[in-house]
């Protein structure tokens, strides 16, 4: 009789060090998080690696637009996009997380008239988004997560 191997389980999604107290906060209180991101709306994004193929879980805040989850690709104003949005160029499907429900999601790398329009939408609900780009010589990315079931996300 042959033995049958099991599969091992995926591995556990990196967390960033200093994301992990926020991830952490996150699940246990369903979603809701102190500190800066008090009142705010967050989710986890959880990406396959660009180059390591490994899942990576960031927090991020989020706006909506109809059935889509926008991101805005940052990074603080640093003058480089956040490893989230390489990995998502590379591997658009990823997973959000929203309180207490999962969404499996594909990432629609905005761009020209429609990124323009979706960044004005957001500098009108957080002015900082516009400080950010203001130090920055890059166009700041906005990626719609459009959920799985939703179809195209253009």
């Amino acid at each position: 009789m042959t033995s049958v191997q099991s599969i091992p389980p995926s591995p556990e999604p990196y967390v960033h060090p200093i994301n992990q107290p926020i991830v952490a906060e996150f699940r246990a209180n369903h979603g809701v998080v102190g500190g800066p991101f008090s009142g705010g709306d967050l989710l986890l994004l959880t990406t396959v690696g660009a180059r390591s193929g490994r899942p990576v879980t960031s927090p991020l805040a989020y706006f909506r637009d109809r059935n889509r989850l926008l991101v805005v690709g940052s990074a603080g104003g640093s003058p480089r996009h956040p490893a989230w949005y390489h990995n998502l160029r590379a591997h658009p499907a990823a997973r959000v997380e929203i309180a207490d429900r999962t969404l499996t999601v594909h990432a629609h790398i905005t761009a020209g008239a429609e990124r323009d329009a979706l960044f004005a939408m957001i500098i009108a609900r957080a002015p900082g988004y516009a400080d950010y780009q203001s130090r920055v010589e890059r166009p700041i990315p906005v990626v719609a997560l459009v959920p799985a079931e939703a179809g195209d996300p253009r």
